[in-house]
């Protein structure tokens, strides 16, 4: 008699929760179509931006890393900084995917780098923290 009640309230949890999954997973569909609608409307503007020669500073959505994803860019970014102007401007297009105020220390470095191209950009992502 008691496995009998124990099976049918594992029913109906399960039940309780197919359900409550459905409408959150509705809630995620509308949510990723909202998205993707302003996106197509922004596409415009977007390509305007793209399309500037040497155009480090682009207009595009926020990207949401996780903890290990955001640890592992920034031992990337700071591994590339060490390295030629090319390896250094990979470092700060890292750091300006991240937009994150960790990587300040390195746009600092930036500042006072010998290329001209490395200093433009670094104060340049450095504008959005201000």
């Amino acid at each position: 008699m008691l496995n009998f009640f124990a099976i049918l309230l594992i029913i109906f949890i399960g039940i309780l929760l197919l359900v409550f999954k459905k409408r959150s997973l509705k809630k995620l569909i509308n949510q990723s179509n909202l998205n993707s609608i302003k996106l197509k409307k922004n596409k415009k503007s977007n390509n305007i931006i793209l399309s500037k020669k040497n155009c480090y500073f682009y207009n595009h959505e926020e990207k949401n890393y996780s903890v290990f994803d955001k640890n592992s860019q920034r031992n990337e970014m700071i591994i590339l900084f060490q390295g030629d102007t090319e390896n250094k401007l990979k470092a700060l297009k890292i750091a300006e995917e991240l937009a994150d105020k960790s990587t300040l220390p390195i746009l600092r470095k930036g500042l006072r780098d010998i290329s001209p191209e490395v200093v433009e950009i670094s104060a340049l992502l450095i504008r959005k923290f201000k």
